[in-house]
C-alpha cells in the first residue's frame, strides 16, 4: 500500500504532462491550418510518410523497361499513356508541358511525364510511387528509359495481379480516344513522327454509300475482334488493297480510316529499305493499334527488283576483273518477293497485333500474282472514277447546295467520260458561287469528251490504215 501511495506522484505528473502536450499539438496544428497553405500541409505530411515508409516499413520495386524481348514494351507502353492522362491529379513537384499546335495558342497544354520525379499514385488504398529513368550506357547506344514502380512489400500480388490489369485497360481505353494521331516516316533507321491532321472522315469521305457502309462494319468488326482472331490461330491484323487511278481518293480513304479507328500510321517507302532483314526491324518497331501504309506498292518492288539485277550486273564486272582493281562497295540489294509475303502474311506478320496493313497501287494488273492470292490481303477495295452520287456528293460539300440546273448535263457528262473525284474537286474549288463553278465544270467535262472522242477518232483511222498495208502487202509480194 506504501509503494502504491509512493507511485501517484508519478502517475499524476505523467497525466499533466500528457495533457501539456496534447495542448501544444493542438494549438500547433490550428497555427500550422491557419497559416501554412494545403499544399505545404500536403507536401510535409508527404515527407513524413515517406521518411516512416523508407525506415520503418520494407519496399519492392518493379522495373518496367521500354525494350523488352526486342520489340517495345506494351506495359512501358501503357505507363505512359495512363500517367500522362492522370498527371493533372496525381502528387508531383514537376510536370512536361507542351503544345504542338501552332493554329491555336489557346489550345490546352499537354502534360508529359517528366524524368527522375516521383509521381505518387493509389490503388485501393494502396500507396504507389512511380519514376521515370533515362541513362546512356555503352550496352546502349540510345537513350535507356524505364519507369520504377515501388510499392509496401506486402502489396506485391495484388500490384502484379489487379493493379497491372487495371493499368492496362486504363491506357486501351484512352488510346481509342486519342486527341492526336502521328504519322510516321522511316529515316536514318527510325521513324520520325509528325502530328497528323488530316481531317477526312467517313461522313466528309465522297465514295458510294455501299462502299463506305462495308468500310465501316469491317472495321468496326476488326477493332472488335481480338478473341475471334485468337479463337482461330491467326494474327490479330488486316490488310486492305486500295487500287484504281491516280485522284480516286486512295490516300483520304485512308485518312478516314486512321481518323474513324484512331491509329496511328506508319508510312513506308519500299524503295528505301536495304534488305529484308531492315523489313523485319521496321515491321518489329511500330506500335500495336496502327496502320502500315505502303504506297504504289507496284513501283517499290520494281525498285527492288532493278538493285537486285544491279547488284547482279556489278557483281559479275567484279570477278571478271583483276583481284587488285577490285573495289569494295556497300549495295542497297531490295527486298525480295519472299521476303514481302513473309510480311504481309508469315511469321513475322504475328508481331504485335490490333495492326492495319494497307497497299495502295495504280496499276493491279503490275502486281505479282503471289501478292494478290487469297489469303494475303483481305479486303481489295477499287478506287474507281467519279459517279453522279460522288459527284452530288462533292458538289454538296463545296458549294453547299444540293440541287442546280446543271445537275442533269453534268451527271450525263460523268457517264460519259473518265473523270476522277481530284478533277471534280479542283474545278468546284475555283469559285464559291455555285452558278460560276457549275459552268466552268460543265465546261471542263465537255472538253475532256471532245478529246476522247478525237482521241477515238485518230485510234479507229490507225486501226483503218494498219489494216490496209497489211492486206496491201502480199498483193505487193505477188
Amino acid at each position: 500500500m506504501t509503494s502504491l501511495y509512493n507511485q501517484v506522484p508519478f502517475v499524476s505528473t505523467v497525466f499533466s504532462l500528457y495533457t501539456t502536450c496534447s495542448a501544444i499539438m493542438m494549438l500547433f496544428r490550428t497555427i500550422l491550418n491557419e497559416i501554412l497553405p494545403k499544399e505545404i500541409r500536403d507536401y510535409i505530411s508527404l515527407k513524413f510518410v515517406n521518411i516512416f515508409s523508407s525506415n520503418f516499413q520494407s519496399s519492392f520495386t518493379f522495373v518496367i523497361e521500354k525494350q523488352w524481348e526486342f520489340v517495345d514494351n506494351q506495359t512501358f507502353r501503357a505507363a505512359e499513356v495512363y500517367l500522362q492522362r492522370r498527371l493533372a491529379g496525381l502528387s508531383t513537384g514537376k510536370l512536361v508541358v507542351g503544345s504542338s499546335s501552332l493554329k491555336n495558342p489557346e489550345a490546352q497544354l499537354k502534360l508529359g511525364v517528366p524524368v527522375n520525379t516521383k509521381i505518387i499514385d493509389e490503388f485501393e488504398g494502396i500507396h504507389l510511387e512511380w519514376t521515370l529513368h533515362s541513362s546512356e550506357t555503352k550496352l546502349y547506344p540510345y537513350e535507356k528509359r524505364y519507369f520504377h514502380l515501388t510499392c509496401e512489400e506486402e502489396f506485391r500480388e495484388k500490384i502484379m495481379t489487379d493493379y497491372f490489369t487495371y493499368l492496362t485497360k486504363s491506357a486501351e481505353k484512352t488510346l481509342k480516344h486519342r486527341e492526336n494521331l502521328h504519322i510516321y516516316t522511316y529515316s536514318e533507321d527510325e521513324w520520325e513522327a509528325a502530328i497528323f491532321e488530316h481531317h477526312t472522315t467517313f461522313e466528309t469521305l465522297a465514295i458510294e454509300p455501299n462502299l463506305k457502309t462495308t468500310m465501316i462494319d469491317d472495321l468496326d468488326a476488326f477493332s472488335k475482334g481480338k478473341d475471334f482472331f485468337k479463337s482461330v490461330g491467326r494474327p490479330w491484323k488486316r490488310g486492305y488493297l486500295l487500287y484504281g487511278p491516280p485522284g480516286t481518293g486512295k490516300s483520304s480513304l485512308v485518312a478516314a480510316i486512321a481518323n474513324h479507328m484512331r491509329y496511328h500510321i506508319y508510312d513506308l517507302q519500299l524503295q528505301s529499305i536495304s534488305d529484308d532483314g531492315e523489313l523485319r526491324n521496321i515491321l518489329i518497331s511500330t506500335e500495336n493499334r496502327s496502320i502500315l501504309l505502303i504506297e504504289d506498292i507496284d513501283c517499290g518492288s520494281d525498285a527492288s527488283r532493278r538493285r537486285q539485277k544491279k547488284k547482279k550486273e556489278d557483281d559479275s564486272d567484279e570477278d571478271d576483273g583483276e583481284p587488285q582493281k577490285r573495289k569494295k562497295k556497300k549495295f542497297q540489294v531490295g527486298i525480295s518477293l519472299s521476303g514481302l509475303l513473309n510480311f504481309v502474311d508469315g511469321l513475322w506478320s504475328s508481331c504485335g497485333e490490333e495492326r492495319i496493313i494497307i497497299f495502295t497501287t495504280n496499276h493491279k494488273e503490275k502486281l505479282d500474282p503471289a501478292l494478290l492470292r487469297p489469303g494475303r490481303m483481305d479486303v481489295h477495295i477499287h478506287m474507281d472514277y467519279c459517279t453522279p452520287y460522288v459527284f452530288k456528293k462533292l458538289v454538296a460539300m463545296y458549294l453547299k447546295t444540293n440541287d442546280h440546273v446543271l445537275f442533269d448535263p453534268i451527271e450525263k457528262l460523268v457517264l460519259e467520260v473518265s473523270v476522277t473525284p481530284a478533277e471534280i474537286t479542283q474545278q468546284l474549288m475555283a469559285s464559291k458561287n455555285a452558278d460560276i463553278a457549275l459552268k466552268g465544270l460543265l465546261e471542263f467535262l465537255e472538253t475532256k469528251k471532245m478529246k476522247k472522242e478525237e482521241d477515238n477518232r485518230v485510234e479507229e483511222e490507225g486501226e483503218i490504215e494498219e489494216a490496209e498495208t497489211k492486206e496491201a502487202e502480199p498483193d505487193a509480194e505477188t
